[in-house]
Order: C-alpha cells, then sequence, then structure tokens
C-alpha cells in the first residue's frame, strides 16, 4: 500500500463544491480519503489574472501504481469539467500528486515528487498541517523545514 498526498485545487464555479465533488470521485474510482487538510483560499501561482483559489490536500492509501493514479485523476478532472485551455489557467478543478509513499518518479507525464512543491505555499501550508515530519525522498527536509524556508509570500488562508 502506497501513502499518497493529493492537492485540489479550483478557481472556477462553485469551488467548494468542485473540491467536493473531486474527493468523493476519489474515493470511488481510487481509495478512502484517510485524511484532509482544511481547506485554504489561495492567491493564484504564476498566472495572477485569475480568481484565488480554494486548495487542499487530502491523504489516501492505496496499492495502485502512480501512472494508475494519474490515469484516474484525469478521469476525474475531466469528469468535473476540467478544461485544459493554458498553463496556470483558471480551472474548476486541479489534482496533483504531490506525494506517493517515498517514492520518486520522473517521467514525461508524471513527476514525483511533485517537482514545484518545496517553491509553494499553498501546497506545503496544508500538507505541513498534515505531516509536518516526512522527509522529502530527494530533498531530505522534512515539510516543515520546507514550509518554514519558503520564498514564496504569496496570500494562504484557512477558510474551514
Amino acid at each position: 500500500m502506497f501513502d499518497i498526498y493529493l492537492l485540489l485545487g479550483s478557481n472556477l464555479g462553485d469551488r467548494q463544491a468542485c473540491l467536493a465533488l473531486a474527493s468523493d470521485l476519489i474515493e470511488i474510482e481510487i481509495a478512502e480519503i484517510q485524511r484532509k487538510s482544511a481547506v485554504y483560499a489561495t492567491a493564484p501561482w504564476g498566472k495572477n489574472d485569475q480568481p484565488e483559489f480554494l486548495n487542499q490536500v487530502i491523504f489516501i492509501r492505496s496499492s495502485m501504481q502512480p501512472q494508475s493514479v494519474l490515469e484516474k485523476i484525469k478521469l476525474i478532472e475531466n469528469e468535473i469539467g476540467r478544461e485544459r485551455v493554458e498553463k496556470w489557467g483558471a480551472r474548476c478543478i486541479d489534482i496533483d500528486i504531490l506525494l506517493q509513499s517515498n517514492l520518486t518518479v520522473n517521467e514525461p507525464d508524471l513527476i514525483i515528487p511533485h517537482p514545484r512543491m518545496h517553491e509553494r505555499r499553498f501546497v506545503l501550508t496544508p500538507l505541513n498541517e498534515l505531516i509536518p515530519n516526512f522527509r522529502h525522498p530527494i530533498l531530505d527536509k522534512t515539510i516543515y523545514e520546507l514550509y518554514s524556508q519558503l520564498q514564496d509570500n504569496l496570500a494562504v488562508s484557512k477558510i474551514n
């Protein structure tokens, strides 16, 4: 079994409903959710001229291999109505694999751990809530250490 941490994000439509629907579909298609972080309102990263996001990290356990998890995630995103129009553009749902146990994957369509997670406050804030002592398999620092060394100062605030 793998410990899998997924980042959910939404900045279009009913953002709370999109996160809830994504969680429901993840439980149906991949695995039962073990824990969830709070939901955070976050400034957009990479492309600033768009609405703020709601982000949440969820923790699941599954025996699925990383590529299978990615395939299920893409199906879920499509079912919810995700349209890939522009990089870092507005979207009703975005689901990223942040970590899958201590695995490292470097394939053209999938990199685990997520290659920019250590640079992003909107990722590390909810991840630090769940697993502050987890050691990043490549950077060899805990999530808390990465969080405390962040240079990203974009707004992230807990909403529930």
